[in-house]
């Protein structure tokens, strides 16, 4: 019976790529699990792949230790060959999609989750709609991925900046507000001078050693540390904190209308407001379904941003 492992060397004298994928993934991660998650299928499928892939070839290309897999000199040999052929796979597989004029097949969006939460639902919901046959796919990750490995077709980003390589279309302005739990003891309830918010009051803050991201930056210059009652990673986590009046809270204004236990109590923070861009790789642009996506959901987050405070 014909299975997706590897045949045995008996049955089969050459490696396909899922072969080398399996054993770059296990490489590259260390674990098992670590390549189940890279390679988007279960943690019993890797074992069963890497177990035929070994008995196919005769050799031993891993160690099994209690810290984890070890690549051998095998091992190591066929994660350096994999390495190198992957952008080529790539780019095939860019070339080919790029080629595929049909509005149908898989999609892969990643974004960040507070864009997720509050921005792109609607929109997301109204393009399945329009084209049933068009499967999104939407994954967290709030960094920028590495889309000529095929890692997403599409990314939704807020940035000042984005990699010149990529395509696509700003969509307009992610604008930025101070906010408290409306009611909560010690938290301004209306409009309050920025430099008093940021002496006068606690605050749901994010890392203190990071730069990187725009909200973190002018938390760094603008709130001082001791004011910072709790620090958080992301923005998301913070809009809960901020629900339990523990503190302000730098937030989108898009939460407006989601949070009604919340309320601004700043005016839109110009500095801190952001671009956001829908974008792709060039290779794929013409695809059918990106070219629905950037143009359908595109042109209903512009609305969407438009419309927020």
């Amino acid at each position: 019976m014909q299975t997706e492992f590897a045949n045995s060397h008996n049955e089969r004298d050459t490696l396909d790529w899922d072969d080398l994928r399996v054993a770059l993934a296990v490489a590259e991660a260390g674990s098992l699990s670590g390549a189940a998650q890279r390679l988007g299928v279960q943690h019993s499928t890797v074992l069963r792949r890497l177990d035929a892939l070994e008995r196919g070839l005769g050799a031993r290309l891993f160690e099994r230790r209690r810290q984890g897999y070890v690549p051998t000199e095998a091992g190591e040999l066929m994660a350096a060959q994999a390495r190198e052929m992957r952008p080529a796979i790539a780019d095939l597989q860019r070339r080919l999609q790029g080629r595929d004029l049909e509005l149908q097949g898989t999609l892969r969006l990643t974004t960040a989750f507070v864009a997720m939460l509050y921005l792109l639902p609607e929109a997301l919901a109204e393009f399945r709609r329009r084209h049933p046959r068009i499967a999104v796919e939407v994954h967290e990750n709030s960094a920028l991925v590495d889309m000529s490995h095929r890692d997403a077709d599409v990314a939704l980003r807020m940035s000042q900046r984005v990699p010149e390589h990529l395509v696509g279309r700003r969509l307009g302005t992610l604008r930025m507000r101070v906010y408290a739990r409306r009611g909560a003891p010690g938290l301004p309830q209306d409009l309050t001078p920025l430099d008093r918010l940021c002496a006068d009051y606690p605050w749901i803050g994010f890392d203190s050693e990071r730069r990187s991201r725009f909200y973190d930056r002018w938390m760094l210059d603008h709130v001082p540390p001791e004011r910072v009652a709790l620090r958080l990673d992301l923005l998301h986590p913070a809009v809960a904190m901020a629900r339990t009046g523990l503190g302000l809270a730098l937030l989108p204004t898009l939460v407006e209308g989601h949070e009604p236990e919340l309320l601004p109590v700043s005016e839109v923070l110009d500095e801190v407001s952001t671009p956001v861009w829908l974008l792709t790789h060039p290779d794929l642009r013409h695809t059918g379904r990106v070219r629905a996506f950037l143009q359908d959901v595109g042109g209903l987050l512009e609305q969407r941003l438009a419309r927020a405070p």
